[in-house]
């Protein structure tokens, strides 16, 4: 009999195959929708197809319980070996590259005779795609892009996906396995990594020490006892840099430090708890997003890791589209949803004229957006709650915004972000984003390198020179919330809280349920060892107006208070 990964990559064979095939997409996303869940059982699959529990894997239903079944016992299934006959296995491995739809695949094959990644890679460097009409230049550059993407980031998954997955096989746990208690999420998930690649739980068990549970599939199981939780909890969160620079400190200290706790000999010194661990080591405790091995284990024995800023500090909720642009839910609705998250304020940013793609506001539109802005601040008080009016400008080629100044100066913020002119080389880039940091009316800049996690690259600019400038004009820097995007990469927080930068924990929400992709950015913001003092939405409803006051007198509206967050090295 097959084992869980086996049959949930012939299920997901089946769902591509049914794909390329033109088949009916709903069902072909099921299966690999399927397949994907398929993969976080923790235990082996002949025994949850033993005990009839299969449909309670979410996504498998009747139909799909069965092929499973036939797949496990048979190895494959008669509707599998048609689509294989009739689908080329090498168009499975091109499906597999980021970016590129099912249709132009079909393209690919159709015109070019494309049939596998190597003719693929062949027809890229003679030139052939961008040549071919249907095709064009604009699709090879995303096949270029998606084979990188592919090479660097086989097997990981969006930070939001990923959380989905680990809910899931956490609450079957909590539901099938009774002798199990205090499951808890580990791994690169509890670290607040932006892609997640090491899925793993960690819960209390009837055993003597800690054990490593092989299921087949793609999440790790730690079982522990309960007085070694705390040491489990540590392995199985890593990361691997960081363990190892806690087991040399150990050993300096003449210790041992393994997955059953900090030994002296065979005496347990710490085991319960990760703080009791740490402290033992003569350290400050150090949050889960930190332990990467960089300088977090110095700056803990010196006691001087900051407080990182967490989903409640958060006040009001910035870069906020309506229906008006390419959002799908009105002002009202969008600012009901803030409303009934407790939150402060809103800052609507609805897309500017150049955004045609994205249905940016004209004059006209902005006018009528004002009134409704000011209607609905006085059905909620102004002081209660209230609604700020913004534009996300496009920054257009030259590093210019797209409206004048006589416009700008009309909203209580302006977010300025790039949306086209990706492919500028980097000093064109650099110096085209800078300028419009530089415009008196920027208050924050959106989502700075443009990149699109497992889609995209950011495109070519130097960001250190950005961040100087953001630093120079008072200019906000956004650490953007959309799990497809996390931008800024969190390895520039650091460098942006030395040079005394303002952030801003921006959800970019489309839709009342995308308001709560923020706490994606307080995650990214707590990996990048960012304190609340030092986040724009965290201030109360009275200090942000204040704030962008300040912005709107044209003075750098950096107050003294946000600027002191601890300096990282």
């Amino acid at each position: 009999m097959l084992d869980t990964r086996q049959v949930a990559a012939l299920l997901q064979e089946y769902g591509e195959r049914s794909a390329l095939r033109g088949g009916n997409p709903y069902r072909a996303r099921a299966y690999r929708r399927a397949a994907e869940n398929l993969v976080t059982l923790t235990e082996p699959l002949a025994e949850i197809i033993e005990n009839d529990q299969l449909r309670s894997i979410p996504g498998v239903g009747h139909a799909i319980a069965d092929i499973i079944t036939t797949l496990a016992h048979k190895g494959t299934h008669p509707s599998l070996e048609k689509l294989r006959r009739e689908t080329p296995a090498g168009l499975l491995a091109i499906a597999a590259i980021p970016g590129l739809r099912t249709d132009q695949i079909v393209k690919l094959r159709n015109l070019l005779g494309i049939k596998t990644i190597s003719q693929l890679e062949q027809a890229v460097r003679e030139g052939r795609v961008a040549k071919q009409k249907g095709l064009g230049a604009a699709l090879e550059r995303k096949i270029l892009n998606g084979l990188a993407i592919k090479k660097q980031s086989a097997g990981k998954r969006h930070i939001h996906r990923a959380a989905l997955l680990l809910e899931a096989a956490k609450q079957r746990i909590e539901r099938g396995r009774l002798e199990l208690s205090r499951v808890t999420v580990a791994g690169d998930l509890r670290r607040g990594c932006e892609l997640i690649g090491n899925m793993a739980l960690v819960a209390v068990g009837p055993v003597k020490k800690v054990e490593s549970v092989a299921s087949g599939g793609d999440i790790t199981l730690l079982i522990s006892p309960a007085e070694r939780f705390g040491a489990a909890l540590l392995f199985g969160t890593g990361s691997a840099a960081h363990l190892e620079q806690l087991r040399d400190r150990a050993a300096a200290k003449k210790l041992a430090l393994t997955e059953n706790g900090l030994m002296s000999g065979k005496k347990t010194i710490a085991a319960r708890t990760e703080r009791e661990i740490y402290a033992a080591l003569g350290l400050q405790y150090i949050e889960p997003e930190l332990r990467e091995g960089e300088a977090e284990i110095a700056l803990a024995a010196k006691r001087r890791l900051p407080k990182l800023v967490s989903d409640t500090d958060i006040r009001g909720i910035l870069h906020v589209h309506t229906d008006q642009s390419d959002g799908t839910n009105t002002l009202e609705e969008m600012t009901q949803g803030a409303v009934d998250r407790g939150y402060q304020y809103l800052g609507l940013s609805d897309h500017s004229k150049s955004a045609h793609y994205a249905g940016g506001l004209s004059l006209e539109q902005i006018k009528a957006q004002a009134r409704e802005v000011v209607r609905l601040n006085r059905r909620y008080g102004n002081k209660a709650f209230r609604i700020f009016h913004g534009i996300e400008s496009d920054i257009l080629a030259d590093g210019s915004l797209d409206y004048p100044p006589s416009i700008l100066r009309e909203f209580d913020f302006v977010i300025a972000s790039v949306h086209s002119q990706f492919r500028k080389d980097r000093k064109s880039q650099t110096g085209r984003i800078v300028k419009a940091v530089l415009n008196p009316y920027t208050t924050i800049l959106g989502h700075m390198t443009g990149r699109q996690l497992l889609r995209r690259p950011g495109y070519e600019a130097d960001v250190e020179e950005i961040l100087k400038a953001c630093a120079r004009r008072g200019v906000v820097v956004e650490i953007n919330a959309n799990p497809w995007r996390l931008d800024i990469d969190w390895r520039w927080h650091r460098l942006a809280l030395e040079l005394g930068c303002m952030m801003s924990i921006n959800p970019d929400a489309h839709s009342v349920g995308e308001i709560d992709l923020t706490h994606w950015g307080v995650e990214m913001a707590r990996k990048g060892g960012v304190p609340k003092e030092r986040v724009l939405n965290c201030l109360p409803l009275d200090e942000f107006a204040r704030y962008l006051q300040r912005g709107r007198n044209n003075k750098p509206p950096t107050a003294s208070r946000t600027i002191s967050g601890r300096n990282w090295r």
